[in-house]
């Protein structure tokens, strides 16, 4: 868990393949207002749109985020337990729905969070480390102007293969859960990829993605297979990727393989590079004649340039409203004393940080207790979805209020005695 490595599900900025064109003078459309068609072409619009936005921002193999893209791969803290991060971010301009799946979707603005005398959308975000052996973390998104949250657990399991390392969702990582609940609860689950961070060798990261990932909705019954192409061992990577959504039957489905689903059930047909451009085009198939409002195309329709994305600033709370194990207050004294170059200072104040670590684990194993997370309900759930106590839902509905003052709650037995 790092406070820098979340970003929330808008999309900040993208272009037409030539030009850009201005941003609309019109108010995007809400949620709200798309829930006025629920044929089935408002549900692929919507499958969409999500898309595009996933594609943006949660194109993750391991946690591969903008900041990867843009930047160069870093190493994080390795997060204690029960440590935790909260953050809003506030976007005035939003991505616009994309209205006819037919024609390219009208483009968001540069900057989404620019001042434009509208009142901004506010998406809060709530993470705990809940688990340090294996490491796992459960996190939250709330939005609820909107009507849609996100959830999920982080967890990633890295195997050395000689040359890099290969990157791929822990054993209770099961993708993250978007539910819109203005549109009967509809819920998505993205499948993350696999990736492998190279160059370890040279001593020049790089990461690199080779995998087929998948979003599914059982309520729309469409789904979407999106394969990272394998890089050739010479020349300049590609960054290849293609898929497809189609329609399927959640009680049979068995289709892992974009080149397996029959082209009769092909409703879009996805290609690009996920670090540039990304176009679809839709086909003349049976499922697509089934949809009234809902015409083939064999021209490319831009879904989403990557190349001006950058990551929308976070809020978290200032340091006096911070508690002890709040990330950036937990790490503070870590991280000061690496902008200041002074690196023995840095080593020594971490490795207090994570004796006092190890004496809380050696009291939880005497009095024979196992940590009990204060944000979710459970260290993990079988079914991948965090639940929020009754504190968690407190927490996030006061974070959407700028109410950052919070009580902490003492760990019985290690912060006061046992009653």
């Amino acid at each position: 868990m790092t406070s820098s490595s979340n970003t929330p599900f808008v999309t900040p900025a993208t272009s037409t393949t030539n030009t850009r064109p201005p941003s609309p003078s019109q108010p995007p459309p809400t949620v709200a207002a798309d829930n006025q068609l629920q044929d089935d072409s408002s549900k692929l619009r919507t499958f969409l749109s999500l898309l595009r936005k996933i594609l943006a921002l949660s194109r993750q193999a391991g946690d591969v985020c903008k900041k990867y893209i843009k930047g160069k791969p870093c190493k994080p803290y390795n997060s204690t337990l029960g440590e935790f991060f909260r953050c809003n971010w506030d976007v005035t301009e939003p991505a616009p729905s994309i209205t006819r799946p037919s024609q390219a979707p009208p483009q968001p603005p540069l900057d989404p969070s620019r001042p434009n005398g509208q009142k901004p959308v506010r998406i809060s975000f709530l993470c705990e480390q809940t688990s340090h052996h294996p490491p796992v973390s459960a996190y939250w998104y709330y939005c609820p102007e909107r009507g849609v949250n996100a959830r999920g657990y982080d967890q990633l399991s890295a195997k050395f293969t000689g040359t890099s390392v290969r990157v791929t969702p822990g054993n209770f990582n099961r993708g993250i859960f978007i539910e819109i609940t203005k549109r009967d609860n509809e819920e998505y689950q993205l499948v993350h990829p696999a990736a492998a961070l190279g160059g370890i060798l040279r001593g020049s990261l790089y990461i690199s993605v080779a995998d087929t990932c998948s979003i599914t909705c059982p309520k729309t019954r469409l789904k979407c297979l999106l394969t990272y192409v394998e890089e050739s061992w010479f020349g300049k990577a590609q960054n290849r990727v293609h898929g497809v959504v189609y329609r399927y039957d959640p009680n049979d489905d068995k289709y892992t393989r974009v080149k397996d689903v029959p082209d009769r059930d092909v409703l879009v047909k996805l290609e690009g590079c996920w670090q540039e451009q990304i176009t679809y085009t839709i086909p003349n198939s049976a499922a697509v004649k089934e949809r009234k409002n809902l015409q083939p195309t064999s021209d490319k329709q831009l879904l989403i340039d990557l190349q001006p994305l950058m990551p929308v600033s976070k809020t978290a709370p200032p340091p006096e409203q911070q508690l002890p194990n709040e990330s950036r207050l937990f790490w503070q004294g870590v991280t000061t004393a690496i902008l200041e170059k002074r690196f023995n200072d840095a080593t020594k104040i971490k490795q207090d940080l994570e004796q006092d670590q190890r004496e809380r684990a050696a009291k939880r194993k005497e009095m024979n207790t196992e940590y009990k997370p204060r944000f979710f309900t459970a260290v993990t759930e079988p079914d991948g979805r965090p639940d929020l106590t009754k504190y968690g839902q407190d927490t996030l509905k006061r974070l959407v209020n700028n109410a950052y003052q919070i009580e902490l709650l003492p760990e019985p037995g290690i912060d006061v005695p046992m009653k």
